[in-house]
């Protein structure tokens, strides 16, 4: 058996048992390892619906331009379902993403364009407001807009939800993963709810963005936002794809937390992951810590490789650099 393209690939990505970084924790911690995927990352998932779904409603035309803006990883499934169908992709990034990340997009045949990181999202510099320009300046062009399209979460309703449930048996009690576009856990949780009720989506966020505070009091607070170095988690904009209201409870990760515990499941659990994925550990294992007892089943979303942090989680001159290695 073969398949026809590469994109065919997304999906059915497998769950693993944390042994190591879980001491201390009763309950059963799993991780759902999602560099599995094509393009190393879980957003192969919603980069393939939302063409697909652009597609049928007559939005992407052939020979046409997808333009996004991306912290890399959309940017990637984009581009390897674009490959397949003849489409080709302008990916706005803010400087603060690694370098391998767009070396990467480059290699696939993408146009990459570096936007500064420290300016407000409706400043004409920003990754959104120059993708949004380039999408009304070229002709026959998408803009897929992964924040505000429903097509992300929907991706996850569709399969990372119903995967999670199956390999669990429909034991799974908590849920943790990383919060930036909101896909990823609105449209998981919204499953696992429908199912059983009682399931627990814990959101990982990060210190410099307002998903915390906002889910708590309904305040979107602008002192809440400032710079901080965790790529792909925590935002200065309220996402369509965030429903609030699926999201049990907000746990704010550091920079520092996030990067030493993506050291530790490479050394002690052989997962070669990436940032965000300490971030959502370290989280996960915190809230557990507090509330989760042996008999439950906590699924944490491992979202991307490491293979994108190589100059940085993975370069001890930059992590003693930056205060996180002694």
């Amino acid at each position: 058996m073969y398949l026809n393209h590469i994109s065919e690939a997304i999906g059915r990505t497998p769950l693993v048992k944390l042994n190591k970084v879980t001491a201390g924790i009763q309950a059963t911690v799993l991780a759902k390892v999602e560099y599995f995927n094509p393009g190393n990352s879980v957003k192969d998932r919603m980069a393939l619906k939302m063409i697909e779904d652009a597609e049928k409603a007559g939005l992407l035309q052939p020979g046409g331009t997808i333009i996004e803006g991306t912290s890399g990883n959309t940017g990637m499934g984009l581009a390897l379902a674009a490959i397949g169908r003849g489409y080709k992709c302008i990916f706005t990034l803010t400087d603060k993403q690694s370098k391998e990340k767009m070396d990467i997009l480059r290699a696939v045949g993408a146009e990459v364009i570096v936007c500064p990181t420290n300016v407000a999202p409706e400043d004409e510099r920003s990754y959104y407001s120059v993708a949004k320009r380039l999408n009304r300046e070229i002709p026959n062009s998408f803009y897929p807009n992964q924040y505000d399209n429903l097509s992300n979460t929907a991706a996850h309703y569709e399969t990372t939800g119903p995967e999670i449930w199956e390999q669990t048996n429909g034991k799974i009690t908590c849920l943790a993963t990383g919060v930036g576009t909101g896909g990823t856990i609105c449209g998981i949780a919204k499953y696992l709810k429908e199912q059983n009720p009682a399931v627990k989506s814990i959101g990982i966020d990060t210190y410099g963005s307002v998903f915390k505070k906002y889910k708590e009091t309904g305040i979107f607070d602008e002192n809440e936002i400032y710079p901080y170095k965790t790529e792909g988690i925590g935002e200065d904009i309220l996402p369509k794809n965030v429903d609030f209201n699926l999201i049990d409870q907000f746990i704010k990760v550091t920079d520092k937390d996030g990067a030493v515990m993506t050291r530790r499941l490479a050394k002690e659990e052989g997962l070669f992951v990436g940032w965000s994925c300490g971030s959502a550990v370290y989280g996960a294992l915190e809230y557990a810590r507090e509330n989760l007892t042996e008999a439950d089943i906590l699924v944490v979303i491992l979202p991307d490789h490491g293979t994108r942090y190589l100059a940085k989680i993975y370069n001890d001159e930059w992590m003693r650099e930056q205060g996180y290695l002694d």
